[in-house]
C-alpha cells in the first residue's frame, strides 16, 4: 500500500523539476543570467578597461567604414535630416553593444560595422541609404528566423578554404578601394577591375597633401602596432616609473586609430585657419542621436515612389548574401575566440543576437552589422571577462554622436583611408595555401575559385566556392573508400557509411572483384565501419545478391552493427547470410562453419562475439 504523502511528494518534485527546466531554458535564451550572479569588482574593472579600449577604436572605424559602404547625402523625406554618410557608421556601432550583452554567448565578440559588411552593403545598395537600412531590417528578420528554427548547423557547410579566400579577396578589394581617398583621386568607379584601371590611369592627378598625410598616417599606425606587439610586458616587481611608462605606451598603441584621426584633424584644422585646404575633408556630419522610426518600406526618387517590392528587387541576391555572410563572419569569430579562451558558444543563440541587432538597428538608421575580428581581438587582449564591457563602448559611441560630431568635419579622408587599410591588411593571408597543399590539395580548388571570382562579383565567388566545396563533399560520399582483402576469398572492407550516390560505385567495385575469370564462389562485404545505410543502397544490395544467387554463388555480410543488421533484415533479403566477423566468413568459405541465416542476435554483444 502506498504510504500517505507519496502522491503529494511526487507532485511537488515534478513541479520543482519543471521550474528548473524552465529556468535553464530562460538562461539559454538570456545568457547574461549565467554570468551576472557571479559578477565581481575585478571583472568590472577589466570590462571597463576593455569597453573604453574598444570604444576608442570603434568611433574612428565607424566613421571610416561608412565611407566603404558608400552611403551618400540623401534628399528624400526619410533622410531629410541627414547631411553626410559618416553618421551611418556610428548609428550602426552602438546597438549591437547593448543587444549582445544580453543575448550573446561569447565574452569577446563585439558587433558593429566591419570592412567586409560595409563592402557588401556598397555593392548591393549602390550607395542608397534607404536600401541599406531596409537591408538591415530584412537581414535581421532572416537571421532571427534561422536562429529560432535552430538552423545554425547550415553554417557548417561553408568550408574554411571558402571563408579564408573570401576574407583575403575582401581585404584586397576594401584596401584598394581606399587608395582613391589616400591619394585624393576623384571619379573612381566601384567595380574592382575598373577601379584598378582608373586609379593607375589617374595617378598623375594625385593631391600631394592627401598623399603625404595618408602615408604618414599609415607609417604611424604600423609603428604603433609594432611597438605594441614587441613592447616588454609588465612583471611583478617592476619599478613604478617603468610601470607608468608601460601604461602610457599601452594606452597610446591601443588607441592608435583614435590618436591618428584626432592628430590628422588638428593638422587639417590648422591649415583651415590659415586659409589653406591641402586635404579633402570628411565634411559635415549630422549631429545628435537618430530618431526611432520605421525602416523605409518605400522611397521617393525623382518624384517617383519606389515600392517595397521594387526595393527588394534592387537589393537582389544581397538579400541572401548579406545575412549569410553576417552570420558566417560573426559565428566564425566567436568560435575562434571561444576555442582560444576555453569556453563554448551556442551558434543558434549567436544567430538570435546578431538578428535582433540588425532588426532593431534598422529602426535607428543603421545598416547591417556583424562581428568585428579586429575589435574582438582587442576586447580579448585587454582582458574582457563578460560582454558587459560592450555597454561602456555603446555609451561612448552615443556620447560621440551627441557632442563630438561637429569636430568630425575636419577629419581628412586620407586619415580614415589609412585606418581602413591598416585594419584590413592582416585579413589578407595566402599562407593558408601552403597548409592546404600539405593537408589536402583538392581544398585549394574552392579556395582559388572563391578568391579569383570575388574580384569579379563577390556573390559569385562565395556561391561558387560553396558549390565546389559541396561537390568535393558529395564526391567523397559517392566514392567511399573500399579496401580489398583476399586471404581465402575476396573481402571488400567498406571504410565509411553508404548513401544512395555510392550505389553504382559499390556495384562496379563488386563486379570488378567478383565477376572475373576465376569467379570465386563467394564474396564478403565487411560492414564493420558502416554506420549509415539508406533504402537505395539496400535495393542495390538486393540486386547484387540476386546476381550472385542466379550464378549459384554467395554474397556474405560480416561485421554488421546492430542497427545496420536490423535494416538488412527489414529489407527481407533472400538467403541473407551474415557471419559475425570476417574470420568467421573465411571459415565458412573453407566449409568449416555454417553462416547465420536471417536470425537476429538478441544483443549487440552477440554480433561482436
Amino acid at each position: 500500500m502506498e504510504r500517505p504523502g507519496t502522491w503529494h511528494d511526487r507532485r511537488v518534485g515534478s513541479r520543482i523539476l519543471a521550474r528548473c527546466c524552465s529556468w535553464e531554458a530562460i538562461k539559454r535564451t538570456l545568457p547574461f543570467l549565467c554570468w551576472l550572479p557571479q559578477y565581481s569588482i575585478q571583472w568590472m574593472q577589466l570590462d571597463i578597461i576593455a569597453g573604453l579600449t574598444v570604444g576608442l577604436t570603434v568611433v574612428p572605424q565607424g566613421l571610416a567604414y561608412a565611407e566603404v559602404a558608400g552611403l551618400p547625402v540623401e534628399d528624400d523625406e526619410f533622410y531629410l535630416t541627414f547631411s553626410s554618410s559618416r553618421q551611418y557608421g556610428l548609428y550602426s556601432s552602438y546597438v549591437g553593444c547593448f543587444i549582445y550583452c544580453l543575448l550573446g554567448t561569447s565574452k569577446d565578440v563585439t558587433l558593429g560595422p566591419t570592412a567586409i559588411m560595409s563592402l557588401l552593403v556598397a555593392i548591393y545598395t549602390s550607395g542608397d541609404a534607404s536600401l541599406a537600412v531596409l537591408l538591415a531590417f530584412l537581414s535581421g528578420c532572416i537571421q532571427l528566423a534561422l536562429g529560432l528554427l535552430k538552423f545554425g548547423f547550415l553554417l557548417d557547410f561553408i568550408s574554411y578554404p571558402v571563408i579564408k579566400a573570401f576574407t583575403s579577396a575582401a581585404a584586397v578589394t576594401i584596401g584598394f578601394s581606399q587608395v582613391k581617398n589616400l591619394l585624393g583621386l576623384k571619379d573612381i568607379p566601384r567595380q574592382f577591375i575598373l577601379q584598378v584601371y582608373e586609379t593607375f590611369h589617374k595617378l598623375p592627378t594625385i593631391r600631394l597633401g592627401d598623399a603625404v598625410l595618408g602615408f604618414l598616417c599609415i607609417a604611424f599606425l604600423l609603428a604603433l602596432k609594432f611597438m605594441k606587439e614587441h613592447f616588454p610586458r609588465v612583471y611583478r616587481g617592476m619599478p613604478r616609473c617603468y610601470r607608468l611608462c608601460y601604461i602610457i605606451v599601452w594606452v597610446t598603441t591601443t588607441a592608435r586609430n583614435a590618436i591618428v584621426v584626432v592628430a590628422a584633424g588638428l593638422v587639417a584644422y590648422s591649415f583651415h585657419v590659415m586659409g589653406l585646404h591641402p586635404f579633402i575633408l570628411t565634411g559635415k556630419t549630422a549631429e545628435g542621436l537618430p530618431q526611432f522610426q520605421l525602416p523605409p518600406f518605400s522611397e521617393k526618387i525623382d518624384n517617383r515612389t519606389v515600392s517595397f517590392s521594387e526595393m527588394v528587387q534592387d537589393i537582389g541576391p544581397g538579400l541572401f548574401i548579406i545575412p549569410l555572410m553576417g552570420l558566417l563572419e560573426s559565428v566564425a569569430i566567436a568560435r575562434a575566440f571561444a576555442s582560444q579562451n576555453n569556453y563554448r558558444i551556442d551558434t543558434n543563440q549567436e544567430l538570435l543576437a546578431i538578428g535582433l541587432t540588425n532588426f532593431l538597428g534598422s529602426f535607428l538608421s543603421a545598416y547591417p552589422v556583424t562581428g568585428s575580428f579586429g575589435r574582438t581581438a582587442l576586447n580579448s587582449q585587454t582582458g574582457a571577462c563578460t560582454p558587459a564591457g560592450g555597454i561602456l563602448t555603446g555609451f561612448l559611441v552615443l556620447f560621440s554622436l551627441g557632442y563630438l560630431t561637429p569636430l568630425f568635419y575636419y577629419i581628412p579622408k586620407a586619415a580614415l583611408a589609412a585606418v581602413i587599410i591598416c585594419a584590413v591588411a592582416p585579413m589578407f593571408d595566402l599562407s593558408v595555401c601552403k597548409t592546404l597543399w600539405k593537408v589536402k590539395k583538392l581544398d585549394l580548388l574552392p579556395f582559388l575559385v572563391t578568391f579569383l571570382l570575388s574580384f569579379w562579383e563577390i556573390q559569385y565567388g562565395i556561391l561558387l566556392g560553396i558549390l565546389v566545396s559541396l561537390v568535393i563533399l558529395c564526391y567523397s560520399i559517392a566514392r567511399p573508400k573500399i579496401k580489398v582483402i583476399d586471404p581465402h576469398g575476396p573481402t571488400l572492407m567498406i571504410m565509411s557509411g553508404l548513401s544512395f550516390p555510392s550505389v553504382e560505385y559499390l556495384r562496379d567495385t563488386i563486379h570488378e572483384k567478383a565477376f572475373t575469370d576465376s569467379l570465386p564462389p563467394s564474396v564478403t562485404l565487411d560492414f564493420t565501419h558502416v554506420n549509415v545505410l539508406d533504402y537505395t543502397v539496400v535495393m542495390g544490395l538486393r540486386e547484387i545478391q540476386h546476381e550472385f544467387r542466379s550464378q549459384g554463388r554467395t554474397l556474405l555480410f560480416s561485421g554488421l552493427q546492430p542497427d545496420i543488421h536490423q535494416i538488412l533484415l527489414a529489407a527481407d533479403l533472400k538467403d541473407f547470410q551474415h557471419p559475425l566477423s570476417v574470420t568467421t566468413a573465411d571459415l565458412y568459405i573453407d566449409g568449416s562453419v555454417e553462416p547465420l541465416l536471417n536470425n537476429v542476435p538478441k544483443a549487440s554483444s552477440e554480433l561482436n562475439h
